[in-house]
């Protein structure tokens, strides 16, 4: 069973992911601020591979990016980072990014090298469906990661059930469909999050983007596994001059 399977065996309510971004707010503090995590409580790390064109993500998370890149991030870099990660954290840790610079890395490389580095799985919004079935999830199975996909209030029920068979570790639930950092109240959702349930989906249900505090995380949770936060921590470390003491006043306001 993998980490991330494990954890779910362990605790199915209240899971509590955190996006960071890689290299973040400095160049060197991409292990700090994991240690910082684990140790303030979160269940899950979910790793941000900064790129200049994301998808998915909105102003925050955006500029978090660029300031990691300015500072000298690539995905060699990472993995130089994580090289010994496994010796300070022991919580699931998944990568997210975007195919783009992946696919000039290397797709197999890529992959071996998460794998070695021991990272869970994988977030990767802009890999559609076909390709995954068709070309890169043998790759990602044959390296032993897990994979997530995402889905929105607009996702039918077969596309839900679809991508619910295809996914190992969770399943992504966006709550509205926007980029991250909204505002937009999570009891808003409520009918989404209950139907989402009601399915009884293979995987276990995590939600996103929009989560920011002990309220939003809690309404996330009512009817789902657990919730991720990013925008928000991102804004807490950015000026941070002890990243583990404001880690652990940000998550001790959220759970």
């Amino acid at each position: 069973m993998s980490r991330i399977g494990e954890l779910f065996r362990r605790k199915d309510q209240r899971v509590l992911s955190v996006y960071c971004t890689a290299g973040f707010p400095r160049l060197d503090s991409t292990l700090e601020v994991m240690r910082a995590l684990e140790s303030a409580g979160a269940d899950l790390i979910e790793l941000g591979m900064p790129y200049s064109d994301p998808l998915a993500d909105g102003p925050v998370i955006q500029a978090s990016s660029t300031r990691a890149l300015e500072n000298g991030m690539s995905i060699a870099r990472l993995f130089d980072q994580l090289k010994d990660m496994r010796r300070d954290v022991t919580v699931p840790v998944l990568l997210m990014g975007y195919m783009n610079p992946i696919l000039q890395y290397g797709f197999g490389r890529f992959c071996s090298a998460a794998s070695a580095a021991g990272v869970d799985g994988l977030i990767l919004p802009d890999l559609p469906i076909f390709e995954f079935e068709t070309e890169y999830g043998r790759v990602i199975r044959q390296h032993g990661l897990d994979f997530v996909f995402l889905v929105t209030p607009e996702t039918s029920d077969p596309r839900i059930r679809k991508v619910d068979a295809l996914s190992t570790g969770f399943l992504y639930a966006v709550s509205s469909s926007s980029t991250t950092g909204g505002n937009k109240d999570m009891g808003d959702q409520e009918a989404y999050f209950r139907r989402l349930s009601e399915m009884k989906l293979r995987n276990p249900v995590l939600v996103g983007f929009g989560v920011r505090d002990r309220s939003s995380f809690g309404a996330a949770c009512r009817h789902t596994q657990g919730a991720i936060i990013g925008t928000a921590y991102i804004r807490a470390i950015e000026s941070a001059t002890d990243i583990g003491k404001t880690t652990k006043e940000f998550l001790g306001s959220v759970l």
